[in-house]
């Protein structure tokens, strides 16, 4: 008999008379409020204001959402492509289906254009970012909850995952993707719940890190170990899923993107130390930008 579990969601999805609201689009928004609220802060605090971010983060969202979603269209052709394929689901980001990796990448690629055309300090946009990006990622992590997705192997831990078959999510009926037939009341690892708690561990630590070390830290190099933190816990994550997943050589493709990611932020962090800008040449840059535009 299980005495202790984690239960999941009956639902994940309501309507407000002919809109459907998907909880999974509502934790993405609440992250995305979040971290432009905590980005903001921290730009701040170097020299910049609000609406600098809030142009930055009109950019680099919509990207960063297209930059994911191509992403998992890479990874996952069969399901878009193919006899068994439809292309059309592309376009439904409401039934999940969004990689990181993309996100970061495209978003990041549209946050550098806009700062170079308004010649912000890039280096000091991507450390007040970085803790930012940790608690948007955990808050996006509830809405994998609320669909009943993602889940690990099954387990016997007092924490394990109990998914609800008899709600509307769209795992409710994804009991074991090998298509084994798991015994009713099987418990599964919430692989959702140790990547959100990695992710605000992770996030404390780099405020921490930001104001203990700020002295030794050359600007950006807050951002080179967050990508070291979030791929050193994603690739250790992704080894407990039982979702399906292209693999090489018998071990998943993202563990393979998250260790060569991760050695990608190590040789950055080194790079960062030794030619990149102090944070106090980069700030002074930033205000006289911000003057300028005041002035303007």
């Amino acid at each position: 008999m299980t005495l202790a579990y984690i239960p999941s969601p009956s639902i994940s999805q309501f309507t407000i008379g002919p809109v459907t609201i998907h909880i999974y689009a509502l934790c993405m928004l609440a992250g995305i409020v979040a971290a432009v609220a905590i980005t903001s802060r921290r730009w701040s605090r170097h020299g910049g204001d609000f609406d600098q971010i809030l142009d930055i983060a009109l950019c680099a969202v919509p990207a960063g959402i297209i930059g994911a979603r191509i992403y998992h269209i890479i990874t996952t052709p069969e399901r878009f492509f193919g006899p068994d394929g439809d292309w059309v689901e592309m376009f439904r980001i409401w039934h999940g289906g969004l990689g990181i990796w993309g996100a970061i990448l495209l978003g990041g690629l549209a946050a550098w254009g806009w700062c170079r055309h308004k010649h912000y300090p890039v280096d000091l946009l991507v450390d007040s970012v970085a803790p930012a990006l940790l608690v948007a990622q955990a808050i996006g992590r509830l809405g994998n909850w609320f669909n009943q997705e993602l889940y690990g192997a099954p387990t016997t831990l007092p924490w394990g995952l109990k998914l609800n078959t008899a709600g509307t999510a769209i795992g409710s009926g994804e009991k074991c993707y090998s298509g084994t037939t798991c015994p009713t009341g099987t418990l599964f690892q919430p692989t959702f719940l140790y990547e959100m708690i990695w992710n605000l561990i992770g996030a404390a630590l780099l405020v921490w890190l930001g104001r203990r070390a700020a002295a030794y830290l050359k600007a950006g190099s807050l951002f080179t170990v967050y990508v070291m933190w979030y791929t050193l816990g994603r690739g250790w994550i992704e080894t407990l899923r039982i979702d399906y997943a292209h693999e090489f050589l018998g071990v998943r493709i993202n563990v393979w993107v998250a260790m060569m990611v991760f050695v990608l932020g190590a040789i950055a962090f080194i790079v960062v130390q030794r030619i990149g800008a102090t944070v106090e040449s980069s700030e002074a840059r930033l205000r006289a930008v911000t003057a300028t535009e005041v002035r303007d």
